[in-house]
């Protein structure tokens, strides 16, 4: 059955998550929690069941939502596209390892010219690349005091009490050495507060490549697509492709290659795709970001979907308003996407919200997939499990006028 242009019966939403190592159950419940406060504030309906279908569909995580709209009934099947394990395989380096990929890092963005760049766009998310740099960096200074200090004064001590130099200053040395290992490791045990390593694996993932898609993540991306495409023949009304953070560009290549496969049937279901609070420049500013340069370019033309990009400014982690294909400088004549739109949280949140959560940066990096006590025309659950297509719900919608429009990348060739 082919869809109207308003109705939707039958959904499918595929949830590509950020470089995020935990378990998608998160992703559930925030969306019950969530979904409930968002019902409860616009009088909707909208509940949470356990996955339907064959449990071996796909062997993806996911839940059933049964969501009562504007006098209408729709169901809509979740299913996360995981790459977790991914992530967690990349962050498991020692201490000294990490040091050594923060100088790699912090080189390849520099010497490339695509940090000058990305400041010219949002300073916000680039401070919060500079961010883990800053804080390893003090992290080892603070150890090294400390160390030299308590290191020293055991050396007097072991001196004052034999009269030998020479064993003095080694006790001293191991002292010192052993209490920067302590100390290092102690941050480490509570970078669930200072995030420094996180993020500090989050930036380096892509930066030791260039760009270019590591190959572990190509296969998996070659999965998702497998999946997707079969949504694409299931008789659904509407496929929805959602990329939170690093998973925009993830599904910009995803959905790129389904395209130009020809597995999307114009006679078929709607194909939407949503991404919210990316960091694409992150990625394409690098010079070997071809692949993702040629998806972003080709996309940005497909009649075959509808895209979205919904960002904020006050989301510091996000390059909000940043139209990713055009600051990627792969804009070309005939460039239809993405709809760049704002979730303006100073808007769309009451002042008493907005004061809670202004300070919380990474709370409010996953604002877009939870409740507004003031909502605009962006409702994630009305999106995901509403009565209207992204297309039907965004199609008179204009572009945000304070959007970034304008070539900013170093590099703009889509081929080696």
């Amino acid at each position: 059955m082919q869809v109207t242009d308003h109705t939707v019966a039958r959904r499918r939403v595929f949830y590509i998550p950020g470089y995020d190592p935990i378990h998608p159950r998160r992703y559930r419940e925030l969306y019950r929690s969530e979904g409930a406060d968002q019902a409860a504030v616009c009088g909707y309906k909208i509940a949470l069941s356990p996955k339907q279908g064959p449990k071996s569909r796909g062997g993806r995580y996911g839940w059933h939502v049964d969501g009562a709209m504007d006098g209408t009934r729709t169901q809509a099947d979740f299913e996360v596209l995981v790459w977790s394990d991914i992530v967690k395989t990349s962050m498991d380096l020692n201490i000294p390892q990490t040091y050594l990929v923060l100088a790699r890092t912090a080189w390849t963005y520099i010497a490339s010219g695509a940090l000058r760049r990305l400041m010219w766009l949002r300073k916000g998310p680039v401070i919060a690349a500079l961010y883990p740099i800053g804080m390893l960096l003090l992290q080892l200074l603070f150890a090294v005091l400390v160390a030299w200090f308590i290191g020293a004064n055991v050396a007097k001590g072991v001196k004052l009490l034999v009269d030998w130099p020479l064993v003095a200053r080694m006790l001293g040395w191991a002292v010192a050495l052993g209490l920067i290992v302590i100390i290092l490791r102690w941050f480490r045990k509570i970078d669930n507060k200072l995030f420094a390593y996180y993020l500090m694996h989050d930036y380096a993932y892509s930066a030791r490549s260039k760009g270019e898609d590591p190959p572990e993540l190509e296969q998996r991306m070659a999965e998702f697509g497998d999946e997707i495409a079969q949504a694409l023949s299931s008789g659904v009304d509407e496929v929805l492709v959602v990329g939170h953070s690093s998973g925009a560009h993830i599904g910009v290549s995803v959905l790129a290659d389904l395209i130009r496969a020809g597995l999307v049937d114009e006679d078929g279901p709607k194909l939407g795709f949503l991404t919210l609070g990316q960091v694409v420049p992150m990625v394409s500013f690098l010079p070997r970001a071809y692949r993702l340069r040629n998806d972003l370019k080709y996309l940005s033309t497909s009649d075959a979907l509808t895209w979205v990009d919904v960002t904020a400014p006050g989301d510091g982690c996000a390059f909000a308003l940043c139209d990713p294909v055009a600051v990627s400088g792969v804009a070309v004549e005939g460039k239809r996407w993405p709809l760049v739109i704002s979730a303006a949280f100073t808007q769309t949140l009451s002042p008493k919200r907005w004061a809670e959560l202004r300070w919380r940066f990474f709370r409010l990096h996953f604002q877009y997939m939870c409740a507004f006590d003031r909502p605009g025309d962006y409702d994630y659950f009305k999106i995901t499990a509403g009565p209207e297509t992204l297309q039907s719900r965004f199609k008179d919608r204009q572009p945000s006028k304070s959007r970034i429009d304008v070539a900013a990348s170093p590099y703009t060739s889509v081929t080696p």
